[in-house]
């Protein structure tokens, strides 16, 4: 399934839609793995878009602000922001409150330790 991100770069004055295509299947149906893909996914369009032909830099799930809102034509869109800019993705035809549980859920999964091993 591909899914449309506009982007927003700081210091331009435009927003550029791109595709993510490692979304595995309709929102109503999205796992844990799902929500973060399409998260890293929004990311990484976000900086492929500021560094154009540079190879792809690791994602971390941290350092931006997101919030879930409702679309005027239904569903609801996912919206991040962070210094490099801002991405929306969407509209999803998904219970708003289910999507940002998820999110938070996955969030959070990413920012636990790997390892509970103390040495």
């Amino acid at each position: 399934m591909s899914v449309s991100v506009d982007i927003w770069l700081r210091g331009t004055d435009f927003a550029t839609t791109e595709t993510i295509d490692n979304v595995a299947m309709p929102a109503s149906g999205w796992s844990d793995a799902d929500v973060r893909a399409l998260l890293e996914g929004m990311l990484r369009a976000m900086d492929r878009r500021k560094r154009p032909g540079e190879p792809d830099r690791p994602i971390a799930l941290r350092g931006f602000s997101w919030i879930v809102n409702p679309y005027e034509g239904g569903g609801v869109v996912i919206a991040i922001e962070m210094m490099l800019g801002a991405a929306i993705a969407g509209p999803f035809d998904l219970d708003r409150s289910t999507l940002e549980a998820t999110i938070a859920r996955v969030l959070a999964a990413a920012a636990a330790p790997e390892s509970s091993t103390i040495h």
